[in-house]
């Protein structure tokens, strides 16, 4: 199918809108813990499943998205998510337990596991290659400004009302987007129909043991028999998926693309800079509280620079990246990387907010220049039919090691030693710098 530039702008905003919508679930309740474990008189260690829990679904649904858009027209795909996260929502807001409530957090997460990686690859098959940067730096400002704001309108309507109206906001936006969809989204894809490797899924629940022992590892013990048991489970079934999808000749996930030079760093530092970009969300509300003594509504409020910085510099590097090739423009990232995390190291004793605001709004900027970058340079490397799958292993990776980065920075934290997190992610970011250098820049430069 065709789109006109109009029709396509209509179709591209109304999914974006959608998904910064949900992407917005995904860090907006840490604000709202001690909240809700009043209301249910639960501890944190409960409560967090709220978003661990949504973070295990989303993970573990993420490589069926390539399946289901070759089997379902994305329309009534995108619009049943749609309805499938509100169902979820209201669920949530009128639950009379916590487990009920879970039920609805689980179905958010299903929602949204499967459009990260659909969304994406729908947007670069009916973009052009020239204009793929720009058009995933609106993407990458999708989902980098959602993570820094989630806190931020949590934070917000906490102060004003109470936490049923956080999903109140989900639920009014996601129901206003759908009327839109009905209107502007469009099936612009042929249907390859397959059929469904149920044992592949099986396998794949290894993701959700990985995770789970993953989030765990901050308060385990060594004679946890029950928790490294599930690890070499999960393990041996994600060995066993990975066998499974390299020799079947239509696998649920072409694993193989992990071959392709590009692709493989393309994977790599888009993951990386995520670990940035989701650690600082986390981290620097707690430094601005702990160490600074704001409030929690400030804490949040003091993101917005940063945010809005990311936001503002997203497209920007994308049209940088179609003009001056992607290598470039994802080394400036790193190196901003690199930059923000040495000051917020140096600095951090002067427990200065100003300086430490300025440091994270480095970071964020330098995840603009290197995260939705080295994901469209990773999507240039493959064919149009391999993009859903390409999207596909990146989301799932990105997923994957966003929740290592929480899990490490969590533990290196421990009481309060900001400065061994700062020290640890500053590392790991020189580290991928040298990844940088090994990037085939095949630039297709339009000025």
């Amino acid at each position: 199918m065709q789109l006109t530039d109009k029709s396509r702008k209509w179709f591209i905003a109304t999914l974006l809108l959608g998904t910064f919508t949900m992407s917005i679930s995904q860090s907006s309740l840490s604000t709202a813990y001690p909240t809700f474990m009043k209301y249910f008189n639960l501890p944190a260690s409960k409560i967090a499943w709220l978003t661990t829990g949504f973070m295990l679904i989303m993970s573990v649904v993420m490589p069926l998205s390539p399946w289901l858009m070759d089997n379902f027209k994305f329309k009534p795909l995108y619009l049943s998510l749609l309805i499938n996260f509100v169902v979820g929502t209201l669920i949530i807001i009128f639950a009379p337990n916590f487990l009920i409530m879970m039920v609805g957090r689980l179905m958010e997460g299903f929602s949204v596991g499967v459009l990260f990686p659909s969304y994406q690859s729908i947007i670069l098959e009916i973009t052009p290659t020239n204009q793929r940067g720009a058009v995933m730096g609106t993407v990458g400002l999708v989902m980098g400004s959602a993570l820094a704001v989630g806190p931020i309108v949590s934070g917000v309507l906490l102060q004003i009302l109470n936490w049923q109206s956080i999903f109140g906001f989900f639920l009014i936006v996601l129901t206003a987007v759908f009327l839109l969809g009905l209107k502007t989204i469009v099936s612009p894809l042929k249907l390859k129909s397959s059929e469904f490797d149920f044992i592949s899924v099986f396998m794949s629940l290894g993701i959700i043991g990985l995770l789970y022992f993953i989030n765990e590892i901050s308060h385990m013990t060594i004679g946890n028999y029950l928790n490294w048991s599930i690890l070499i489970v999960s393990l041996i079934l994600l060995y066993l998926f990975v066998r499974r999808q390299l020799k079947m000749k239509a696998p649920l996930l072409h694993l193989d693309i992990l071959a392709i030079p590009n692709f493989d760093l393309g994977v790599a530092l888009t993951s990386l800079s995520y670990m940035s970009l989701i650690t600082v969300t986390i981290i620097m509300p707690l430094y601005y509280q702990q160490i600074i003594g704001l409030t929690p509504l400030w804490s949040g409020l003091a993101l917005v620079p940063a945010a809005a910085l990311l936001s503002w510099l997203n497209r920007r590097s994308g049209k940088l990246a179609d003009r001056i090739g992607f290598k470039p423009v994802i080394l400036i990232g790193f190196v901003l990387f690199i930059i923000g995390w040495a000051g917020l190291l140096l600095f951090s004793e002067m427990r200065n907010i100003w300086i430490a605001i300025a440091c994270s709004m480095v970071i964020e900027a330098g995840n603009a220049f290197a995260m939705m970058p080295a994901t469209t340079l990773g999507a240039d490397s493959l064919t149009n039919e391999l993009i859903p799958h390409g999207s596909s292993v990146i989301a799932t990776v990105r997923q994957v090691m966003g929740s290592t980065a929480i899990v490490l920075a969590t533990v290196v934290l421990g009481d309060k030693n900001f400065n061994g997190v700062f020290l640890t992610f500053l590392v790991i970011e020189i580290i991928a710098i040298f990844l940088v250098f090994k990037i085939k820049d095949t630039m297709k430069a339009t000025a």
